[in-house]
């Protein structure tokens, strides 16, 4: 009923309230020019508009409407976070289900050691971001300011830049039926890089961390207050914070690593989440394959002494 545009203006950018209707029930003219035939997320349009006479209300200052329409796209960054880690425990839910019911050479694929460090990897993943998307929502709800403004960009770059590589290893757990439509697989493979790409790439989130950290010199407080909740846990989890402070010691050098930086940033916040919150063999696994770089660069590459029978049985839905 509503549309929050962005125009140009004699001042700048603004932001514009669009209505569909008029005040006096009549259509707001604007036109479709064509419909995008996009890579997928095919049921939610999306098309090339022209404005013609279209009645709109700017919306905050004249010429800043980035920074007008900013607040709204943090809590659509806040959905792309949660959407991402809910299509994961789609595929790792797809995943583990078949494995258990397929079998081969005698015995399910689910009881085979290498298809559970598959499956074990995948759902530390899928929990880990699970956790990250929901602190990240308590702390829109609890209007934690401070965490929200950088958690997202930090979330939202990890979390959205991990949902690719978990569909297209779940999707592999299927073998070719999961090359097959019916299977569901290539949906959740096709729609995964999309929210990466949603309101801000990659790129621009890490960025606008880095940001974050420039215009407002608290939030480096808040966020590493925030990994103090889960010091003394485990070893290597506070050298992995020492580190990640380090990590901000030589400015010249931030924005060419801004991605790594914020990369261990997320990781560093899910496995803090993890040791306050999941099972000792969750938390464990995690923090030695993802902080003390125990495992390989795909899935199943996870230390011969996780216990991948615990963590795939807490991944089974219930």
């Amino acid at each position: 009923d509503l549309f929050l545009v962005l125009a140009q203006t004699d001042e700048g950018v603004g932001c514009f309230a669009v209505p569909r209707l008029l005040p006096d029930g009549t259509r707001n003219p604007f036109y479709l020019q064509r419909l995008k035939d996009k890579l997928g997320n095919k049921s939610n349009a999306s098309s090339e508009v022209e404005f013609d006479g279209t009645w709109g209300r700017m919306v905050g200052e004249p010429g800043r409407g980035v920074r007008t329409i900013i607040e709204m796209v943090g809590h659509t960054r806040l959905d792309c976070t949660i959407g991402s880690a809910a299509g994961m425990r789609m595929a790792v839910t797809q995943a583990i289900h078949h494995t258990r019911h397929r079998a081969a050479f005698g015995r399910t694929l689910a009881d085979q050691p290498l298809m559970q460090n598959v499956l074990a990897d995948l759902a530390l993943e899928s929990e880990a971001s699970t956790a990250l998307a929901m602190r990240l929502a308590r702390a829109y709800d609890e209007g934690d300011k401070a965490l929200r403004r950088l958690g997202t960009a930090v979330a939202k770059f990890h979390v959205c830049k991990r949902s690719p590589g978990v569909a297209v290893e779940a999707l592999e757990c299927l073998g070719g039926n999961g090359y097959v439509e019916e299977s569901g697989m290539p949906r959740l493979y096709r729609e995964a890089p999309l929210n990466s790409v949603w309101e801000g790439s990659g790129n621009v989130n890490a960025l606008d961390v880095l940001r974050t950290l420039a215009k407002e010199p608290g939030a480096f407080d808040v966020f590493f207050a925030e990994l103090e909740h889960a010091s003394g846990a485990d070893a290597r989890y506070d050298a992995r914070v020492t580190e990640l402070k380090a990590a901000f010691s030589e400015p010249d050098t931030l924005e060419v690593r801004a991605r790594r930086v914020v990369e261990d940033m997320a990781t560093a916040w899910q496995a803090g989440l993890l040791l306050r919150h999941a099972p000792a063999p969750v938390a464990d696994a995690f923090v030695a394959s993802r902080l003390g770089r125990e495992s390989g660069l795909n899935y199943g590459t996870l230390p011969a002494g996780a216990d991948l029978g615990a963590i795939i049985e807490r991944a089974l839905p219930a």
